[in-house]
């Protein structure tokens, strides 16, 4: 066993296990045979006693004017590492309260370049629910042009539905004509504002997505807020056409 890295293990430092080790088998010394013991720099070493000092394991006293330290029976250093592990016992239910809020948190994550709206897709596919998306037939094909129709296939092998609310355009058409064998549901809503993006809600996440420049987007998860956007989903693909 490497009795220096237990301690290490145990709460000390690298040269406080030295140090400790060294007067432990000197009995008692002054500052200058504990260096040299524990190889660790005389001004150094005078800072470590110190701090083993701070910590109750090391005492100090004179002897014909000459400084002496010492250090406890090894019992003290098994007693505070089970002070340690009690109060942390005790620091428990608190700690437990904020990883619950923790978690309760919305999570983000931001991605950047068709790479990263390429690995949402992917992560829509490894989730293989079925998703509701409000985007851009147009934008989608033009960013996407060579990955996004074999998402398309994936996605009907996996057997994976969509519900998908697209502004008028010629191509939002056709993939309303193509829904059926291609497992979509496809509502159209007058193209009364220019955009370029979209959001898609798939388990408790969403994905805001924009294809303007740098391609980026935005993925958020929460159940709250995913319950909100499809509420908003649905109120909107009720009113469509």
């Amino acid at each position: 066993m490497n009795i220096q890295k237990t301690l290490e293990k145990y709460g000390l430092t690298e040269k406080q296990a030295k140090i400790y080790l060294a007067t432990l088998e000197l009995g008692s010394a002054p500052v200058n045979l504990i260096a040299k013991k524990s190889t660790v720099p005389r001004p150094t070493c005078y800072d470590i006693l110190e701090s083993l000092q701070a910590l109750g394991i090391a005492s100090t006293f004179t002897k014909k004017k000459t400084r002496y330290y010492s250090v406890q029976d090894p019992k003290k250093i098994v007693q505070l590492a089970e002070q340690k592990a009690q109060d942390l016992k005790q620091a428990l239910p608190e700690l437990e309260a904020i990883y619950g809020l923790a978690k309760e948190r919305p999570k983000v994550r931001f991605f950047q370049g068709k790479d990263g709206i390429q690995q949402i897709l992917e992560e829509i596919l490894e989730d293989n629910k079925d998703y509701l998306a409000f985007s851009s037939a147009d934008d989608l094909f033009s960013a996407l042009e060579d990955y996004y129709p074999k998402f398309i296939k994936r996605r009907i092998k996996q057997k994976l539905p969509a519900r998908v609310i697209l502004k008028d355009t010629p191509k939002a058409h056709q993939r309303q004509q193509l829904g059926q064998q291609e497992l979509r549901q496809v509502k159209i809503i007058p193209k009364n504002s220019d955009y370029h993006g979209g959001s898609i809600i798939f388990g408790n996440k969403i994905a805001f997505l924009s294809f303007i420049k740098d391609y980026v987007a935005v993925v958020i998860e929460s159940k709250e807020l995913t319950d909100i956007q499809r509420a908003m989903f649905e109120y909107i693909w009720h009113q469509a056409d």
